[in-house]
């Protein structure tokens, strides 16, 4: 079973990934101000640069959660 607790206590609640969080936000509402995506619609905003601090928009693209969560892992290795 999943201890969520302790995942947070371990990770997220570090700084560099609260960080990192904020800036994935931010790029979310980027998209959504530009119309791009909604609330709900089952996509992701995609980093071209896999870079999540850098929020220009020529670096942000929309993608479904699918394909870009599976770039991601297909890059590492």
């Amino acid at each position: 079973m999943r201890n969520y607790k302790k995942e947070y206590k371990n990770y997220h609640s570090k700084k560099k990934q609260k960080k990192r969080r904020a800036q994935r936000n931010k790029s979310r509402n980027i998209m959504e101000k530009a119309g791009r995506v909604t609330k709900g619609d089952g996509k992701d905003v995609h980093h071209k640069d896999r870079n999540p601090k850098n929020t220009s928009r020529k670096n942000l693209s929309v993608q479904s959660k699918k394909r870009n969560r599976g770039n991601n892992k297909s890059r590492r290795g």
